[in-house]
């Protein structure tokens, strides 16, 4: 049985009567991870690559945090793990080393599901290089693309394909293995072939993550969004690492993962992520250590308990009158992420009431620019957003139907 108390106990910011449904925009961080930052800090500040004891311990803990994030994400090696100042920043870095590959007249995909952060980056390239942006359109009504309006927009010319495995606006599930298989055999191979590159920035704290199994080229996330600190990670594959040029500093190395990673990196935010995953994995074992069966192990446990929550979510809302849901409506294929109006308040009323009964959520577009634009909520100030984590409760979720009844009730 899952234990939401013995959880809770670990995350010293879960004070009562506070309720934190803030969580897509970044979670609350585990009691480990506070301790291994200060642990850092205390015993080993100090820059990379000197031959004195602290910075000898310091890039350790580094590679110890690298392997444990290969373990994560079961990457073929840590050199394949790239740490930045976050999602967006690393998915410029990289953008602007995948636009030597195009030409006049190739084609990148994006869709209208994503983050701004996985569209930006690849339509800015295809302007600078003269290429063309083909775009996934999504179904206002499920909240979901097909794998049909996928394959309507890849052709012999796709170079680039930018997916989100689940939006961070309307918590939707995409089918990521199927649709890498499909860009897989877009563009003309081999070395024009399309390539792959993964969000699964909003996926990672709901499920767990297997970058063989998916076959994607390249997959972002970041730590702040399960339980860690404020960092960005990249995966790549190790020979595209390699292969393609890296906008760098001469004296940095020329190999990966060091060509990727620019200037000097937040080491306490590093090794503050093994903290976040130490974390995960006792979810599912008390003593476990960060190796991938017990990550697995760990996430499932979470993915297993947030179907809870998900239902509950969906049931609760739906009781509320005058709240319009956007998104999915089943528990399968979605995250515990709720986004909504609420018929007499603008987005923002709704969140100011929610903070006077201390409960935290957001309003507005949450940078997932094509979803309220799709859904002409932009002009409106987009929509209300919920999101649950493993740390949350079914009495958190009937606390918060309960004050939106209520706010209801009042225009009414």
């Amino acid at each position: 049985m899952f234990d939401v108390a013995r959880i809770r106990s670990r995350f010293p910011s879960l004070s009562p009567g506070v309720i934190f449904l803030d969580n897509p925009g970044g979670t609350q961080v585990a009691q480990g991870v506070i301790d291994e930052i200060a642990r850092y800090f205390r015993e080993c500040n100090a820059n990379h690559g000197g031959a004195f004891r602290t910075s000898r311990i310091s890039d350790a803990l580094v590679a110890e945090t690298r392997s444990a994030v290969a373990s994560f994400l079961n990457a073929a090696s840590p050199d394949e793990v790239v740490f930045g100042q976050n999602m967006t920043s690393l998915t410029f870095h990289l953008s602007r080393s995948l636009a030597s590959r195009l030409a006049p007249g190739d084609e990148v995909v994006v869709t209208r599901l994503d983050h701004d952060a996985n569209v930006s980056p690849w339509t800015l390239i295809a302007r600078d290089r003269g290429a063309v942006v083909r775009w996934v359109d999504f179904d206002p009504d499920s909240g979901r693309w097909d794998l049909d309006s996928l394959a309507r927009e890849l052709s012999g010319k796709t170079r680039i394909v930018a997916l989100g495995w689940a939006s961070n606006a309307l918590g939707t599930i995409n089918p990521v293995k199927e649709a890498v298989r499909l860009a897989r055999q877009a563009g003309a191979p081999p070395r024009r072939r399309a390539l792959t590159f993964i969000d699964a920035v909003h996926y990672a704290p709901h499920g767990p993550i297997d970058v063989k199994d998916v076959g994607c080229d390249f997959l972002a996330c970041s730590a702040y969004k399960f339980f860690g600190p404020h960092i960005g990670i990249l995966w790549g594959r190790h020979e595209l690492l390699e292969e393609l040029p890296a906008y760098k500093v001469r004296p940095s190395g020329n190999h990966a993962p060091d060509k990727w990673e620019t200037g000097t990196q937040s080491f306490e935010s590093i090794t503050g992520t093994l903290g976040a995953l130490r974390h995960i994995a006792r979810v599912g074992d008390e003593e476990a250590g960060t190796d991938r069966a017990a990550l697995l192990r760990g996430m499932l446990t979470i993915q297993e308990y947030e179907k809870t929550l998900t239902r509950a979510l969906l049931t609760g809302l739906g009781k509320v009158p005058g709240l319009t849901l956007y998104g999915p409506r089943e528990v399968d294929g979605r995250a515990p992420t709720f986004s909504f109006t609420l018929e007499g308040y603008t987005p923002r009323q709704v969140t100011e009431e929610l903070d006077r009964e201390g409960i935290y959520a957001w309003d507005g577009n949450y940078y997932a620019l094509g979803v309220t634009e799709r859904l002409g909520l932009e002009d409106r100030g987009g929509m209300v957003r919920v999101g649950a984590v493993h740390y949350n409760t079914e009495d958190e979720i009937d606390r918060l139907v309960g004050v939106l009844v209520e706010l209801s009730r009042r225009k009414r």
